[in-house]
């Protein structure tokens, strides 16, 4: 299999609502309605998030969003409005997690390359990478 692109979908309850709180969210409004109760979001050419409305699905989604900088982002979506949970550490990542007005999730991650952020690893036997 060769992926060349993959696209998001998000379930709302009510497309009129939910659009403005996404808009909020991309800083932008949604590219193109090619379809009733549909808008779309376009990003890159491999990156694109569909927001449909259909109500028996709705709060049942997540929505992955890789970013540069979590803090740059939670700053923005204070800006906005928008209240974002807080940054959580991993070993070589960090996400933050927020809720739509459906209740789906959405997490913000930021990966760190491996030699940024982190101390020398210890092997145990006196020696370090």
């Amino acid at each position: 299999m060769s992926i060349v692109t993959i696209f998001a979908n998000v379930s709302c309850s009510n497309l009129a609502i939910s659009e403005v709180w996404y808009e909020k969210l991309f800083g932008k409004p949604p590219m193109r309605r090619s379809m009733p109760g549909l808008a779309e979001w376009h990003f890159s050419d491999s990156a694109e998030m569909q927001l449909f409305e259909a109500p028996e699905h709705a709060g049942h989604s997540t929505l992955t969003i890789g970013v540069g900088s979590l803090e740059s982002e939670l700053t923005r979506l204070n800006s906005q409005g928008i209240v974002a949970g807080a940054i959580e550490e991993a070993e070589s990542f960090s996400i933050m997690r927020l809720r739509d007005p459906d209740n789906n999730l959405i997490v913000f991650t930021c990966t760190r390359k491996l030699n940024q952020h982190l101390p020398d690893p210890d092997y145990g036997d006196g020696t370090e990478a």
